[in-house]
């Protein structure tokens, strides 16, 4: 009897400790959808998030389906080191840009082509942390850049900003020929009075002496 009752108790406390357990399922982060020109390069940005410390056992893995169907292509794969890929589309045209310490596992494809077209999938394990989504993008080669929204978005907000300026310009210098013209007729003014104020001297010396002189 008392061996059963311990024999319940240690698996009442097993399955606790494996709710109370952190679950594994690294966490992806990409771009999502990108978009390049014919001939460029583009670098597709991978970063991820692990309860597990990050060691010698973590793997990359990059694959590529093609918009146009078939079968999924390799891209890229690193464990402790980069590998390329020896044959196919990719060959001498990818290289890693990531550093696990930061959990950045990006790589650069050079002269990107239209039939680049595609998803690109970047699958991270980091022992025992092995499950999780993976991250997909989804990027588009075309022949010259769009002129997005957010081009759009930044013109007219350059143009507001050059309206603006222009604004204040005008209003700064209307107000300093305004003050200009203010001066100049405050001294004419000035000068008319004070010739005014010689003429009646003047006068007053004149008629001064003719009272005299009589």
């Amino acid at each position: 009897m008392y061996g059963k009752s311990r024999t319940c108790a240690v698996l009442l406390l097993g399955i606790q400790l494996t709710a109370l357990w952190p679950v594994a399922a690294v966490e992806i982060y990409t771009s999502r959808v990108l978009e390049a020109v014919n001939g460029t390069d583009l670098r597709l940005k991978c970063t991820f998030s692990s309860f597990a410390p990050v060691g010698e056992a973590l793997t990359v893995t990059w694959n590529f389906r093609p918009q146009t169907g078939g079968p999924e292509q390799f891209v890229f794969y690193f464990h402790v080191d980069p590998y390329k890929p020896m044959g196919g589309r990719f060959k001498d045209r990818v290289s890693w840009d990531g550093n696990p310490e930061r959990y950045d596992v990006s790589i650069i494809l050079w002269k990107l082509q239209f039939d680049d077209n595609g998803t690109y999938t970047c699958q991270v394990k980091n022992p025992p942390d092995v499950d999780g989504l993976i991250g997909e993008t989804q990027l588009t080669v075309v022949r010259t850049a769009r002129f997005s929204e957010v081009h759009f978005l930044a013109l007219i907000i350059g143009s507001a900003s050059a309206l603006m300026i222009i604004i204040v310009i005008a209003v700064v210098l209307f107000q300093h020929f305004q003050k200009k013209r203010w001066a100049e007729r405050a001294h004419k003014v000035v000068e008319i009075k004070s010739k005014e104020e010689e003429k009646l001297n003047q006068e007053k010396r004149i008629s001064i002496y003719l009272e005299d002189t009589d």
